[in-house]
């Protein structure tokens, strides 16, 4: 059972609750360490998980809520309890629902044993260049939707535990293994050498129309954001490129709703939506 360390407070000036003041500073939160949950439903993920909770910072009411969940942790938990006018300040809007944590960033998982553990048939998920937070965090959750076995997250892509990112999947990058890699190219070419086949979502003269392409066996999908798409180094390294064919004059989705459609056909293809 947590130890609870309990206190009321009258101000956010204290150094301790430097994390909570900036919340529109995600770069330094990532170079202490620490993600920021702010969503009560994200809250509530993070302390179902095996993520370590170093504090939490919320309204009385909210205490009264989730004390027997934060009682239940294994861990010691700094507790701060404020009133909602002064948690609204954090973030300088009233939609504030009176509840943040402050967890610990875990150690990153080894992709070898993330793809020594995933079973047949594998289902991988790669981006490059994803700069918003919010759509790698939908991405994520239409990850962890769809049973994709492990995310690749690339050099060029923002961080999947920036606050945004975090809230956008809606806690369920507390479940879904993600993993950042240095050098995205190397990452696809050591999957084509263990039998899996890269396939980039990318449309071009002669891409395959995702109703027609192959997805029942080990594959890694592979998404760009949208406008500049992969790039030529990439797709250079992929097995097959796959378009999703519009009846309309748009040629492009967002990157979290294409991933959504790709991920779809994937699971009917493989038969686990019957």
């Amino acid at each position: 059972m947590a130890t609870l360390h309990i206190e009321n407070i009258q101000s956010l000036d204290a150094p301790e609750l430097t994390i909570y003041r900036t919340l529109r500073r995600p770069e330094e939160h990532e170079r202490a360490g620490v993600l920021v949950a702010a969503n009560v439903k994200v809250v509530h993920r993070l302390l179902a998980s095996h993520y370590s909770v170093l504090s939490v910072l919320l309204t009385p009411e909210w205490f009264e809520q989730l004390e027997p969940k934060l009682r239940a942790r294994s861990e010691n938990i700094q507790v701060y309890i404020g009133e909602k006018t002064l948690l609204e300040d954090i973030t300088g809007y009233q939609l504030h629902q009176g509840v943040l944590a402050v967890a610990k960033i875990p150690t990153p998982p080894s992709f070898e044993r993330l793809l020594e553990a995933s079973p047949r048939p594998k289902l991988i998920v790669a981006v490059e260049g994803i700069a918003s937070a919010e759509n790698l965090g939908t991405l994520v959750r239409n990850c962890a939707a769809f049973g994709v076995h492990f995310l690749v997250v690339s050099e060029t892509s923002c961080s999947p535990y920036q606050r945004r990112a975090v809230s956008g999947s809606m806690g369920t990058l507390f479940e879904q293994p993600v993993v950042q890699v240095a050098h995205l190219v190397e990452t696809l070419s050591n999957l084509r050498a263990h039998g899996v086949r890269c396939l980039a979502a990318h449309p071009r003269p002669g891409s395959t129309q995702l109703s027609r392409a192959n997805l029942r066996g080990d594959c890694c999908l592979i998404f760009g954001a949208e406008g500049p798409g992969l790039t030529t180094a990439v797709l250079d390294v992929c097995d097959e490129t796959i378009e999703i064919p519009m009846p309309s004059h748009m040629n492009s989705l967002n990157v979290a709703s294409a991933t959504a459609v790709f991920l779809y056909e994937t699971n009917r293809q493989r038969g686990l939506l019957d």
